[in-house]
């Protein structure tokens, strides 16, 4: 798997789509997802690679997850979200307040 997604969930087209494969078939990966956009590259990918890949065109997120995910994960129980927003303490001696940290 490899690209680029919009906020909104569009999967986007992706460059050096051959290159890719290749990877992929010599890394002994059996299924790959590219961007449906880019499905007019297949044509530049030799018929030996195609063969040996499932490939998986996806348009949005939703079909790459269900391709990539071996089970969708279960949603938070009402409780246990709010419990989410706690916060955490902190490993520091700092008296809690934000501070600026530079780099």
């Amino acid at each position: 798997m490899t690209g680029e997604i919009t906020l909104r969930g569009r999967v986007l087209a992706i460059g050096g789509l051959k290159e890719k494969l290749l990877a992929a078939h010599r890394g002994g990966i059996k299924t790959v997802i590219i961007p449906e956009d880019n499905l007019r590259d297949i044509k530049e990918i030799p018929d030996n690679i195609k063969e040996s890949l499932e490939i998986r065109p996806a348009k949005w997120i939703d079909e790459v997850l269900d391709v990539a995910l071996a089970y969708a994960p279960e949603p938070l129980a009402a409780d246990e979200a709010s419990d989410s927003g706690r916060s955490v303490s902190r490993d520091d001696d700092s008296d809690g307040t934000d501070r600026i940290n530079t780099h």
